[in-house]
């Protein structure tokens, strides 16, 4: 993170949202609480009644969606308000923001109050929703206390009241760049507790539906909140509005692309994975669905016609047109929250179709048994890695096609390093291995070793870091920074420098292992989707951080020297190989309840399966030694001849100046003679000196030369003579 080294700007007069963009806000804020009550009330969507459970009443009925739309658009306001002051304007060269992004981390204040209040409110309109019976029966502490960790809704309300709260009080507390990005951070994680429970969360092909759901709920937040402070920062006045312009608005018109076509492919992906198309024609939740997709259609006509009238005018300061357009998208996108928030209301039409016992559980069935053919064929592809995977490969090529452009060369060794890493990713995640890892534990353990050791160290191979700071272009002395600027600040944060201390780094790669399986964390998580997403991520970074500073091209924080890298490596295999015995020695089985719920007809002892996972996790400790020990020995010999190119053409640059005073000097000391000590008990030099003895010209033979032969003195430590040269004698 940036760190402030000079004193922050005094603090700009106005700190709360201009009048004009709140008064938006309120009008769009009151569409969305009537969209999401109306619609509620009028569908008479009442998911508790299909459960045998009582009315909750109309308080609860229609309080509940009214209450979650204001708190969603309070969050989708503070995340484009943090998004604004951390990377769409420029902060001051100490670190500390300027005026615009000053601005944006009030506005982001006050909308996250509104946020934690909404969050908070939800908790207990979850609970009466759950039971059945009306808000004002749970209001009780001690009650709440004692429901809400066993309710799913209410535990994901609790967990973004408390990332509200953490968010409102830094916006209240930080004034530099980097803060800000870590509270942005923050903040995105508030819309994936709740996102991840519901209807997206149980039945078949939950999978697919969470994946898709999370990624569409964080672009609809960046896409929305980022139009609304960008409308707020043409909206204020002051001399820093046109700098903050130019750099604001084409930065958020190419996120908004991007936004649109993530909300456009997991809202298809989502509607489908619930229910047929053909079931939609006719049904009450076909026709929300399909008004949220015409919404849709209609908001990105008129984020064409941003960018075709409004952006390049706005870049330069006349922002007339971003103003009229973006007034009326705020107002159809705050309305489209409301229509969303009715539609998760709406339970799905009843298609007639039962899901299996393992399809409602990890929410697909399974062919058969995990064979050669199905662990390579059977794929399911994985929205989050699997898209990520495909993401990362194509933009690694785009940046070498970027540099073969202008000349530049890059090393294919590199290129098909990070390749066959992000290959490794998609089929540890999508092929038939990610199919069959949610339910065996074997094939859990197999993928867990080829993301947290194989995948890292191909991908730390590849030199990202390095491939993008000489593929994105600098800022400048006078320009704002960029992604490059981000990324070195990245790179040198203290957060990066302490993660790859060897013993923060050590302790995290092989002491997350025994805490994951060992502490009871295993059996808790292998239920919840999102928990085996967390779990590859983790295993993802914790690889990537242990590998960095060992076999990483790129700049890394800390340079460790040859050998603490091969020592690090070779002290944590020990470690590898105990957990992958403690494992296959083990006689209860890890998550043995859950698997055995299942009742794969292929697994019917899940220790012997857990015992084939032990097996695995002990062989796969070899793979990164000897991965590891390649690469640095590769590394190693290429650093030789390196250091040697660089001699010769100093050599050359110099004529070889060194490498002659080096002869020069070991001539010098062969051709002299040893020192003459003084042996006589008369002498007045003391002991250890030695005397100098100058020779008498007249006493030299003819055509010789006195100073050639004169003895070296105390004085010479060097090469150096330091006597004078007698005056050489006559011939004859």
């Amino acid at each position: 993170m940036a760190h402030a080294t000079v004193e922050p700007a005094a603090p700009p007069p106005q700190t709360k949202p201009p009048s004009g963009v709140a008064g938006v806000v309120a009008l769009g804020t009151a569409v969305a609480v009537l969209v999401a009550g109306g619609l509620t009330a009028l569908t008479n969507a009442r998911p508790v009644t299909s459960l045998g459970l009582p009315d909750p009443g109309t308080m609860t009925t229609v309080g509940l969606p009214a209450v979650r739309a204001a708190t969603e658009v309070g969050m989708v306001l503070t995340i484009g308000a943090l998004l604004l002051a951390a990377f769409l304007v420029a902060p001051q060269r100490g670190g500390y923001l300027d005026v615009a992004g000053y601005r944006a981390l009030r506005a982001a204040s006050w909308s996250a109050a509104g946020w934690t209040a909404g969050a908070i409110l939800m908790v207990p309109l979850s609970v009466a929703d759950a039971l059945g019976r009306p808000v004002g029966d749970v209001l009780d502490p001690g009650l709440l206390l004692d429901l809400v960790p066993r309710l799913s809704d209410a535990s994901a309300w609790s967990l973004t009241a408390l990332v509200a709260i953490v968010v409102l009080a830094g916006c209240r507390t930080v004034l530099t760049w980097g803060w800000s990005a870590v509270l942005f951070g923050m903040a995105l994680l508030g819309p994936l507790p709740v996102a991840l429970t519901g209807h997206s969360a149980g039945g078949g092909a939950h999978d697919l539906a969470s994946d898709s759901l999370v990624l569409h709920v964080l672009a609809a937040s960046l896409w929305v909140g980022g139009l609304v402070a960008v409308i707020g920062v043409a909206t204020m006045r002051g001399p820093d509005r046109s700098a903050a312009l130019a750099t604001a608005v084409p930065r958020f018109s190419r996120l908004a692309l991007v936004c649109w076509l993530v909300l456009a492919a997991t809202g298809v992906v989502n509607a489908l994975v619930r229910i047929p198309f053909n079931a939609l024609v006719g049904s009450g939740y076909g026709a929300l669905v399909f008004a949220k997709a015409a919404a849709l259609i209609l908001l990105g006509a008129l984020g064409a016609a941003h960018r075709r009238s409004s952006v390049g005018p706005a870049s330069r300061g006349e922002t007339r047109a971003l103003l009229r357009l973006g007034g009326v998208e705020v107002l159809l996108m705050l309305g489209t929250i409301g229509l969303a928030v009715a539609l998760g209301r709406s339970a799905p039409p009843d298609t007639g179709a039962v899901p299996s016992r393992t399809e409602a559980v990890i929410g697909y069935d399974l062919a058969g048994p995990p064979t050669f053919g199905r662990l390579a064929l059977d794929w399911r592809f994985d929205l989050v890695f699997g898209t990520a995977a495909i993401v990362l490969a194509l933009t690694y090529l785009l940046g070498v096609h970027r540099l073969r452009r202008r000349g530049d060369a890059w090393g294919a060794g590199r290129t098909a390093a990070w390749l066959v890493g992000c290959a490794a990713l998609l089929v540890a995640t999508s092929s038939g291995i990610g199919r069959f890892a949610p339910a065996m534990f074997s094939v859990h353990m197999g993928q867990h070793m080829i993301l947290g050791m194989l995948v890292p160290i191909l991908l730390v191979l590849g030199a990202p870091v390095t491939l993008a700071l000489r593929a994105l272009p600098p800022s400048g002395r006078a320009g704002p920074p960029g992604p490059r600027e981000w990324l070195l600040a990245a790179v040198h944060s203290p957060v990066a420098r302490w993660l790859t201390h060897p013993l923060v780094a050590l302790a995290l790669f092989v002491g997350s292992y025994y805490v994951l399986y060992f502490s009871g964390l295993f059996p808790a998580a292998l239920p919840e989707h999102w928990a085996h997403k967390l779990m590859n991520l983790h295993f993802l970074l914790v690889g990537a951080i242990f590998f960095w500073p060992i076999v990483g091209v790129d700049p890394a924080p800390r340079r460790l020297p040859p050998a603490a890298r091969m020592g690090l490596v070779f002290a944590s295999v020990p470690f590898h190989a105990f957990f992958g015995l403690a494992v296959m020695s083990a006689n209860t089985a890890l998550g043995g309840d859950y698997y055995r719920g299942l009742a794969l007809p292929w697994v019917p002892d899940p220790l012997v399966d857990q015992h084939l996972g032990g097996g695995l996790a002990w062989a796969a400790g070899e793979v990164p030694l000897l991965l590891v020990v390649i690469a640095l020995l590769i590394q190693w010999s290429r650093q030789d001849e390196r250091s040697a190119r660089r001699d010769d053409r100093r050599a050359d640059a110099d004529g070889g100046a060194d490498l002659e005073a080096y002869n020069a000097m070991l001539r010098r000391l062969a051709t002299a003679g040893a020192p003459l000590v003084a042996e006589s008990d008369e002498n007045d030099y003391g002991r250890g000196h030695t005397k100098e003895v100058v020779p008498n010209p007249s006493d030299e033979p003819a055509g010789s030369s006195a100073a050639a032969d004169l003895p070296i003195t105390a004085d010479q430590g060097s090469s150096r003579t330091t006597v004078d040269s007698a005056e050489p004698p006559k011939n004859g």
